[in-house]
């Protein structure tokens, strides 16, 4: 796991697109996966940047999303079906059909969920998976005391995740108490996880899935088992990180960052 600790989120997020651009130019048939929030934003916008200044091709790259509520369609207002379109897939040459999310409106749930993680093993796996960190530790919407080899299935949001996701709708009572989301086990098939959190608020849960043991109570510490994790915080996330000394050194001294800064000829 490598810790990579930024100024601020806007910072963190032209790393990542910077990560993400050169592994696109390598593999153009990229598959991503995604995650919603408010914490990858930031890296959306810059994503779009590059595509709309530099050329960015993301004609034939394939996208997974991590979760969905249930109960909701894409087209409400809350879905993030509709937060992924209006933030990233709007405006990319991403094509529809390769833009991939769970239905929340799936007939057979069960059914759905197999055949989701159906489709990520037919596009060869995820290569490049995004995510963010709950308040609580979860990632996707994996809540605390999720199986650590849980594959996509529903899951019942915590009133904490609720309560941090009331923002997204107009009526906090109108937050949906399920959800469809990929599986922590999903979600360590990935061949690279890139974790991004920002603020303070962030803090305590993001040094206990760095420092602290391996438990379902908090699910992102799992990733401490991922054989390629990087993580990018900015200053208020990495509050509370009692090896942020070291971390830094490390990454002042890492090759790979010294040479993508130097071949994406932006100051990074």
């Amino acid at each position: 796991m490598e810790i990579i600790i930024q100024p601020d989120a806007a910072q963190s997020a032209r790393l990542v697109a910077a990560f993400i651009a050169r592994a696109m130019r390598r593999k153009p048939d990229l598959v991503l996966g995604l995650a919603t929030g408010s914490t990858p934003v930031p890296l959306y916008r810059e994503l779009i940047r590059r595509h709309r200044e530099d050329g960015l091709d993301f004609s034939r790259v394939t996208a997974f999303n991590l979760d969905e509520y249930l109960g909701i369609g894409p087209d409400h207002p809350g879905s993030y079906r509709r937060f992924m379109q209006v933030q990233l897939f709007d405006h990319i040459n991403l094509s529809p059909g390769h833009t991939h999310l769970p239905d929340g409106l799936a007939p057979d749930v069960e059914a759905h969920c197999r055949h989701y993680e159906a489709q990520i093993r037919a596009s060869g796996g995820i290569d490049i998976q995004v995510l963010g960190i709950g308040s609580d530790g979860h990632i996707g919407f994996n809540e605390p005391s999720s199986s650590l080899a849980s594959r996509t299935r529903t899951k019942t949001l915590t009133s904490r995740t609720r309560r941090d996701n009331a923002r997204f709708f107009e009526n906090p009572a109108d937050v949906p108490v399920e959800c469809i989301t990929m599986g922590i086990g999903t979600i360590m098939e990935s061949r690279i996880c890139l974790l991004l959190a920002a603020g303070e608020r962030k803090a305590e849960a993001v040094a206990g899935a760095l420092e602290g043991p391996i438990t379902a109570m908090n699910p992102a510490s799992a990733l401490q088992l991922h054989p390629d994790t990087r993580v990018f915080l900015d200053e208020a996330a990495a509050g509370k990180l009692k090896m942020r000394a070291y971390y830094d050194e490390v990454f002042a001294r890492d090759v790979f960052w010294n040479k993508l800064r130097q071949e994406d000829g932006r100051t990074l």
